[in-house]
């Protein structure tokens, strides 16, 4: 169970200025639920597989990392049982892994078929797979006309956003099966802070992230029509997490000197878990930083017209509802 925070926080769907998000968690909202994390063998992933067997829910760990992932779900087995009881039944094991490549579409569709397979249903997804290819500069100044000629690898920008595409219309698919009638549906995004702020130096992990978010943006209006998906769509920005391998020791270093904030994965996986069972987001985005969070996409909405203009904004929202009627017819 997460345990509530003491201070007062506003509703992140409300129109006022945010304060901190409170992750909290009903003790019923993970209980028997069947989650799909892609990217679960490590990582913020791995944390929130434990964190969501811990309270009771059913997890499939999906990643190409197979040694690890297999190494996760027996502990999540050993450590967190599904005891049936001896009149019903038998339960489905706590945790199952499976391998998949989600830069591979079959693979993505074997990943669901045998997680709907064991546990007859998927209540929530989230996709926490990811990149970052930082030895190579796409736009490099040392580049020269004979070795611009070598393709450059597109890794970060597969893995990154191909496979959050992949993922979320093979998921959007699966989760509308065996649901009953008001039973919460979601998908849970992984972008990152390098999704609304520009990072130097990793520009296709960048435009993958911003993809990501985008990705949420142009569903998050569909998704939860109960004449289509009756879905809710959201994504997690992490800033700086203690998973930070890929980072060189001299920015880690400053980093350190400057004093600046470092979440925990465990404390990533708190937010998420947060807002994967909390029936009234969508659409949200949330900003982690040393371990607290903030919604950012409301605040977005609200200061359109300081940030675009009053009038070119209300112009805006105009086309934009044109636009929305006409897709929607």
């Amino acid at each position: 169970m997460i345990a509530p925070t003491t201070d007062p926080v506003l509703s992140s769907n409300s129109a006022a200025p945010l304060t901190q998000y409170s992750p909290d968690i009903n003790p019923e909202a993970l209980n028997e639920k069947v989650i799909v994390i892609v990217g679960g063998s490590n990582g913020i992933g791995a944390s929130l597989v434990e964190l969501c067997c811990q309270n009771s829910a059913y997890v499939c760990i999906g990643d190409i990392d197979t040694s690890r992932g297999e190494a996760l779900s027996r502990k999540c087995l050993e450590k967190w049982p599904a005891i049936s009881d001896p009149a019903l039944p038998p339960k489905p094991p706590r945790a199952t892994f499976h391998h998949v490549d989600v830069t591979d579409y079959q693979s993505v569709v074997t990943l669901f078929d045998r997680t709907f397979q064991i546990y007859k249903r998927i209540d929530h997804v989230v996709v926490t797979a990811g990149s970052m290819e930082t030895g190579e500069n796409w736009f490099d100044q040392k580049l020269s006309l004979q070795s611009v000629r070598q393709a450059p690898s597109t890794k970060d920008l597969d893995v990154n956003l191909i496979g959050s595409m992949y993922v979320t219309r093979v998921a959007s698919v699966y989760l509308r099966h065996n649901r009953g009638p008001g039973v919460d549906r979601s998908i849970l995004l992984f972008s990152c802070a390098a999704g609304f702020k520009e990072t130097p130096g990793v520009s296709p992990y960048q435009v993958a992230k911003h993809g990501v978010q985008g990705l949420m943006r142009s569903l998050r209006p569909y998704f939860p029509s109960p004449y289509n998906h009756n879905l809710r769509i959201n994504t997690i920005c992490p800033w700086m997490t203690d998973s930070r391998s890929s980072l060189t020791k001299k920015v880690e270093d400053r980093w350190a000197k400057e004093g600046l904030p470092v979440s925990t994965l465990e404390e990533v996986a708190r937010v998420s878990a947060a807002v994967l069972t909390d029936d009234s987001l969508n659409g949200t985005s949330m900003y982690v930083e040393g371990g607290r969070a903030w919604e950012i996409e409301a605040n977005l909405d609200r200061l359109e017209p300081q940030w675009l203009g009053e009038e070119p904004s209300r112009t805006l929202a105009l086309g934009q509802k044109v636009l929305n009627e006409a897709w929607a017819a």
